[in-house]
């Protein structure tokens, strides 16, 4: 592809993605094909021959887009809802095309620089003291790892150069967190070696939020059964309620007993741009490290995850090694990205958040969360208002847990779960609303989570209407 070609379809493309983004409520945001059914449309082997990209544009429009689940679509409110922006768009395309490995500082002092720079606006937007170093990974999940093998490193001495196997003199290490945190934090304990039965659950209550006493306590347990307690993970805006952990008392506990504490904030940590909501990050400031993800609620490409840590020198002690083709004149001078995880390449990530930062400003991010929190409390009074729509969470953001529970009808939970579940699958077969669910205290829970740049009230009315037509269809 020459560069008069490149031009011509790059137009093409820019047209579509700019057609797309503005019209994307014409196509069914659910994916409608059927397992299977795209691989049984596609060859089996690559070309020998070059193809016209016009028939391989035509291919993707063809086979691929109808079975696309679009995200990018107002009506998407199931897990969280995140957006492509148009700003993260054209900068994830230009750094397509600049294709910069951020490794090293000298093969991108820009990309390096920019990093830091673009986490110290969010930083401060968020709240967060200086003495908190950022870097940017791909999601929550990695970022938690790595802050887990950073309280490894801290609590058990040797083990980079060492390991765990065979040492008879390291006892069973122990991470805490509670019943409602995110998956990632069992397959970290699984990734580092420390085995699943490292992670102990703590009891969360009636708002769904850690017992900090109930930690205390696991905690002194613990101790006393020889185990050796490494670290606390708590949440601001648990996947399932957007519970927001008592993160101020866990942080005395954490430094009361010398353990390493991450908060995950990475769906509600944004929220915390709102001076009505800068409450939620209190005691953040204490932890060891923090992650935001900007892909999930600040209207950023996926994927761009912010880890913050107080102690990034432990985070380099546990992860750095330089190889002599990696050693440059600069030494001390710079700080290099890939001394920061396990990671060598490192993307471009940050320019489509310094790009949005830039082109929306923090007055428009601000009132968009502020709208969204808006709305969701809007949907929470009309299902407390309705006699049929029992709400089964508080909503702290913009997320809201609820079911159907039709009154006057004694129904047992595994009957109103069954009924949940056929009910959530009319709404989503309409094309209109995408909703998922979740289970609380063992009832089957329907989420609604508004997040998207684009959704506003007449979707989230729209999701209502359809819940309770459906429903009264099946009444």
């Amino acid at each position: 592809m020459d560069a008069d070609a490149f031009r011509r379809h790059g137009h093409l493309l820019v047209d579509w993605i700019a057609d797309y983004l503005d019209h994307s409520e014409r196509y069914p945001v659910l994916a409608r094909v059927k397992p299977g059914e795209i691989t049984a449309a596609l060859p089996d082997a690559a070309p020998e021959d070059p193809e016209p990209f016009d028939a391989i544009m035509a291919d993707f429009e063809r086979v691929l887009v109808p079975g696309l689940t679009h995200w990018n679509h107002p009506g998407f409110m199931a897990y969280f809802a995140i957006t492509g922006s148009p700003p993260g768009v054209l900068a994830d395309f230009l750094s397509a095309a600049l294709n910069q490995q951020a490794m090293l500082w000298r093969t991108s002092p820009a990309a390096t620089e920019l990093e830091a720079v673009t986490l110290g606006w969010l930083r401060r937007l968020i709240g967060l003291p200086d003495s908190f170093e950022g870097v940017i990974y791909d999601t929550a999940s990695i970022a938690t790892l790595h802050a887990i093998v950073a309280a490894r490193e801290v609590a058990i001495a040797g083990v980079r150069e060492k390991g765990l196997a065979g040492r008879h003199n390291v006892p069973r290490a122990r991470v805490y967190c509670s019943d409602q945190t995110h998956s990632s934090i069992d397959k970290a304990v699984i990734a580092i070696g420390l085995g699943h039965q490292s992670l102990r659950k703590i009891p969360s209550d009636e708002f769904y939020q850690m017992r900090a006493v109930a930690l205390s306590a696991a905690i002194a347990e613990d101790r006393a059964a020889g185990l050796l307690p490494i670290a606390v993970v708590a949440t601001v805006g648990t996947t399932s309620t957007t519970s927001v952990d008592p993160v101020p008392a866990i942080a005395d506990i954490c430094e009361r007993e010398r353990l390493w504490l991450h908060v995950d904030a990475a769906y509600g940590g944004v929220a915390a741009m709102l001076p009505s909501h800068a409450h939620v990050l209190a005691g953040a400031d204490r932890a060891d490290s923090v992650v935001v993800n900007p892909h999930k609620w600040l209207f950023t490409p996926f994927d761009l995850s912010a880890f913050y840590c107080r102690r990034m020198d432990v985070v380099r002690a546990a992860f750095s090694l330089t190889p002599e083709y990696l050693r440059t004149a600069e030494g001390a001078a710079v700080r290099n990205l890939m001394d920061t995880g396990v990671q060598l390449g490192r993307r471009f990530r940050s320019l489509k958040l310094w790009m949005i930062l830039r082109s929306y400003g923090a007055r428009f991010l601000r009132a968009r969360l502020a709208d969204h929190i808006r709305l969701a409390q809007e949907l929470a009074s009309w299902i407390d208002a309705h006699p049929d729509f029992e709400r089964l969470a508080p909503v702290p953001f913009s997320v809201v847990c609820f079911r159907w529970k039709p009154a006057g009808i004694p129904r047992s939970d595994q009957e109103l779960d069954a009924a949940n579940e056929r009910l959530i699958d009319l709404v989503n077969g309409s094309g209109q609303i995408f909703l998922s669910h979740t289970r609380l205290r063992n009832r089957l829970a329907l989420r609604v989570a508004i997040g998207h740049l684009r959704t506003d009230e007449t979707h989230v009315r729209r999701a209502w209407d359809l819940l309770l037509e459906h429903a009264h269809q099946l009444s």
